[in-house]
């Protein structure tokens, strides 16, 4: 099984944001070249502990979403915001005392594999999820999600294959199960998850817990090409856009994947919110921009005057200041997205990060 720390990224920064990253990657395992293999040893302190009492649980997380249709004729995203996964389990894991999931689907040629995904990858997990203590959480957690995502894929396709005409429906996918403090982000495709850590100087550094799958990167096409299938203008038989989704099962035979790759990240206190999204969202924003652009609505006096109507009682708006905050910046980064020019579907959820 490949490496479950190979593939994570340099982290990048927002604006002038650059000397804030020296120091993002301390806590997490240092990678090798492709052609070596990471000794066991070399992870262990990285390792999550096989059992965890509910006082290494530090941090509060909560989801938040906003979608746009934008120009398109319908709504094809889904999305799940599940902020204690451990109630869905009916015999809850040992070992873990809170556990969240989160994911978006960017769904293609209609919205019936993205709401397929939403409504049946989260409880593959559940049945996928490894029973007991293992030696190796962090591969079990990798195989786990691997095989929710395989499963949720056939499943679609059993289905897709049973209408008449059969359904071409695909989705992309990004989704981050939250395990006590510790992020396993799985994805398909193009839809991105970025972590936000703000230092005390409150500058901004970016942690990419996912990697965009396009026909046109070397080994994807290269799996594409081995199938019997070919890559015209950046797109799988000159159509479709990404070489790894949910459903789209005419390409299937053409090597387009349903394996995720999947990161895992340890939650810090300078980490602030992680951000979901399609690739609508992208087609407004860069990442930096984006990123400043909900930093800027977060610490906004629009948005204290509002936390102040909350905590006041004003009616018709959250009582809760944080919800008042995330709620508001999810709202205005997917509309501003739209005005920016993106004609996709938006659909953009925060993750807000706070200290117990």
């Amino acid at each position: 099984m490949d490496d479950l720390f190979g593939d994570l990224p340099p982290p990048s920064s927002g604006g002038d944001t650059s000397s804030s990253a020296g120091n993002l990657y301390d806590d997490l395992p240092a990678t090798e070249s492709r052609n070596n293999k990471r000794k066991l040893d070399d992870c262990e302190d990285d390792e999550v502990p096989a059992k965890t009492s509910a006082l290494q649980s530090k941090y509060i997380l909560r989801g938040f979403v906003a979608e746009r249709k934008g120009e398109r004729f319908d709504m094809q995203d889904a999305h799940v915001i599940c902020d204690d996964f451990l109630e869905e389990f009916d015999t809850k894991p040992t070992g873990i005392s809170r556990m969240c999931y989160y994911g978006v689907f960017d769904g293609h040629a209609g919205p019936r594999a993205a709401q397929f995904a939403a409504d049946h990858l989260h409880k593959n997990i559940i049945l996928k999820f490894p029973k007991g203590e293992t030696t190796n959480k962090d591969r079990e957690i990798k195989k786990c999600m691997t095989e929710a995502y395989k499963k949720t894929d056939d499943e679609f396709l059993q289905e897709a294959s049973k209408a008449s005409p059969v359904w071409k429906d695909g989705s992309t996918a990004v989704t981050a199960l939250v395990m006590d403090d510790v992020l396993y982000v799985a994805n398909l495709g193009d839809s991105k998850a970025l972590l936000c850590r703000c230092r005390d100087d409150g500058k901004i550094s970016v942690v990419s817990l996912s990697k965009d799958h396009s026909p046109s990167q070397y080994e994807e096409r290269m799996r594409i090409q081995k199938a019997g299938g070919n890559v015209r203008e950046g797109r799988v038989l000159g159509v479709l856009e990404v070489s790894r989704s949910i459903g789209d099962g005419r390409f299937k035979r053409c090597g387009v994947s349903c394996v995720p790759d999947v990161m895992r990240c340890t939650i810090t206190d300078n980490d602030r919110f992680l951000l979901l999204a399609c690739d609508g969202l992208w087609k407004g924003f860069s990442v930096d921009s984006a990123l400043k652009f909900i930093k800027n609505i977060l610490e906004s006096e629009e948005t204290e005057e509002s936390i102040q109507k909350a905590e006041n009682g004003s009616e018709d708006v959250e009582t809760d200041p944080m919800a008042v905050r995330f709620q508001k910046a999810c709202n205005k980064v997917a509309s501003e997205a739209v005005r920016n020019g993106s004609s996709d579907n938006v659909t953009v959820m925060l993750v807000s990060i706070t200290r117990q």
